[in-house]
């Protein structure tokens, strides 16, 4: 389904510093074991293939390089002790590099860029796996970054990303993946680079006055063959499907709880849009003819940014991880009661707003332990965040077209992806990856519920 035209290795630019060294720190840590982020970016651009090879290609390369110096851990590997007797790091030293990828491919770029429910196979053809884990002395490296940049001639170019979780959250991947198109749209001019896509290093920032990283780097070494896991993976028998929410329909949603529950304070465009889905999600399990247990616990969950949490708060453009996860739970009967939806507003953002300004619930590490309660299996989680914009990312072609979180079909539960929309200046991007017949009754639902409004 896409054939390649190149494999190269695009090193930082002359001029890069030789080595870089960065301890992990306890919001790293719990990453090591996790999946793969994939994600996909889809441009309009009517171009050939000679056109492609001959000024896509070179140009991408150069500004990829130039990109690499301010990001070298990017281009560098996650180094973990064989003995598991120290800690892990991401080290970079000259010579390192990002594998990158250049194909064609003959698929309906259109199918690709559509709303409607497609099948989860077909997206796999256009993200890299990171290479194989190897040895070194006293260690084992893993790479964190691959690319993948496929032609569809005449129609668009596809870029695909995956990355390993532990070298940095989706603020850290968008700033670079932002820097990228920069200096590929201005021809490598790096004046263009604002402050904010300068990444900061300093892990001194990060304070553990509680010993929390030592708690999760040993609770983490029970999953010792997380260096070891193979990024091959097996695209699950799912579709994928996107749905808009326009702030207008926000703005009904906000209406409608506060109606019911006029003293509840985190009523925001986040919450009232995960407690739809949430509710619809539950209510569409009906259809699947499984057996559903009503006293059922079921379990939210979603990451959040703590950069500014701290005092002092850490610069906004931290290289890493700076993300702790709040979780919501109930009985499945409560979501798919008639105040359903209410209940989950009201369960998500009082799980936010009762530790979205504590942070020694943050230096304690109680945040890690909220996990261990939850089953993955009747959970649902987000990927990414309105406050990330990818759809910002020119490289020259305009705005991107389609933004497809690949990696929500990775989890034991259900994941939903969650972006700014592309067209509109408040409206919301919803992806998920369901069975053909759940993503038929959520649909209809989704649907359904926002034309009663």
């Amino acid at each position: 389904m896409a054939s390649v035209i190149e494999q190269c290795q695009v090193v930082p630019s002359p001029g890069s510093a030789t080595e870089l060294t960065l301890p992990l720190t306890y919001f790293d840590h719990v990453w090591l074991a996790f999946h793969r982020m994939r994600r996909i970016l889809f441009y309009k651009l009517p171009i050939s293939r000679p056109d492609f090879v001959q000024t896509i290609i070179p140009t991408l390369k150069d500004s990829l390089s130039l990109t690499l110096k301010y990001y070298l851990p990017l281009a560098g590997n996650v180094a973990c002790p064989q003995d598991w007797s120290g800690y892990p790091e991401l080290r970079y030293v000259t010579g390192n590099s990002v594998s990158v990828i250049f194909s064609e491919s003959d698929m309906d770029f259109n199918y690709l860029i559509g709303y409607h429910p497609r099948n989860t196979k077909d997206f796999y053809h256009f993200v890299p796996q990171l290479a194989e884990p190897k040895d070194a002395p006293g260690v084992q490296l893993a790479p964190v970054l691959a690319i993948q940049v496929t032609l569809f001639p005449n129609h668009g170019i596809s870029i695909g990303f995956t990355n390993h979780h532990v070298a940095g959250d989706g603020a850290t991947i968008v700033k670079f993946v932002r820097a990228w198109a920069l200096l590929n749209k201005f021809g490598g001019d790096e004046q263009f680079l604002a402050n904010e896509f300068i990444p900061f290093y300093d892990r001194s920032v990060i304070k553990d006055p509680n010993g929390v990283g030592m708690s999760i780097w040993n609770e983490m070494k029970k999953y010792k063959h997380m260096m070891k896991m193979s990024d091959v993976v097996t695209p699950p028998d799912k579709v994928r499907g996107t749905f808009i929410i326009t702030r207008h329909d926000i703005g009904k949603l906000k209406n409608l709880v506060l109606t019911r529950r006029p003293k509840l304070t985190h009523v925001t465009s986040f919450t009232v849009t995960c407690a739809y889905v949430w509710t619809c999600i539950i209510k569409s399990e009906a259809a699947t003819g499984e057996e559903i247990d009503e006293n059922g616990m079921e379990f939210f969950g979603c990451a959040a940014d703590c950069r500014a949490q701290f005092n002092p708060p850490l610069p906004p453009s931290y290289f890493g991880n700076a993300l702790v996860g709040y979780v919501a739970r109930t009985r499945q009967v409560d979501l798919a009661g008639k105040e359903g939806f209410t209940i989950a507003v009201e369960l998500i953002g009082e799980a936010i707003r009762k530790r979205m300004k504590d942070e020694e619930w943050i230096l304690s590490g109680s945040w890690f332990k909220e996990y261990d309660k939850v089953d993955a299996k009747r959970s649902l989680s987000v990927a990414g965040s309105p406050k990330l914009d990818l759809y910002a990312a020119d490289f020259g072609w305009g705005r991107p077209e389609k933004l497809e979180f690949v990696s929500i079909d990775n989890d034991d539960g259900i994941s939903m992806s969650l972006s700014k929309s592309k067209d509109s200046d408040g409206d919301l991007e919803i992806g998920l990856s369901l069975s053909k017949t759940r993503m038929n009754a959520f649909a209809a639902m989704f649907t359904h519920g926002i034309s009663f409004l």
